[in-house]
């Protein structure tokens, strides 16, 4: 089953929890147990699984991205986005959840995260369950 989530960012760099989305999507789904892919179909956006008990680590992480892939350098990119695509090389852009019981098996401290990093805008997120 495949499933499209609408996104909407705020910011150049902003991270979006989803992981409600997808539970809820794990749900609708009816399945038991299996594996939730989540695919963002984007050049200059990523997912990622990381901590939801802090949210200034996640400014955190969009510093230090910002310090590897500076916006404002010598690319040569005609969009003038260069350093939004580096940071979703690498962010990456699909994660996987496994659930059981119809539930997402995350660790205490984990949540699934869009991360914009071209924004604001509306974005799509496209996630297949399956067993």
């Amino acid at each position: 089953m495949i499933y499209q989530l609408s996104v909407e960012t705020h910011a150049r760099d902003d991270w979006v929890d989803i992981t409600s989305n997808v539970r809820q999507l794990i749900h609708e789904s009816g399945m038991d147990e299996g594996v939730a892919t989540v695919f963002v179909p984007h050049t200059t956006a990523g997912v990622t699984i990381q901590e939801n008990a802090d949210p200034p680590l996640r400014g955190d992480i969009s510093r230090a991205l910002d310090r590897v892939f500076p916006w404002n350098d010598s690319y040569r990119h005609c969009e003038d986005n260069a350093a939004a695509h580096m940071k979703t090389c690498y962010m990456g852009n699909s994660v996987q959840v496994l659930f059981q019981r119809g539930e997402p098996i995350l660790g205490t401290w984990q949540n699934v995260f869009f991360c914009e990093f071209d924004g604001p805008r509306q974005r799509n997120v496209v996630v297949r369950i399956s067993s």
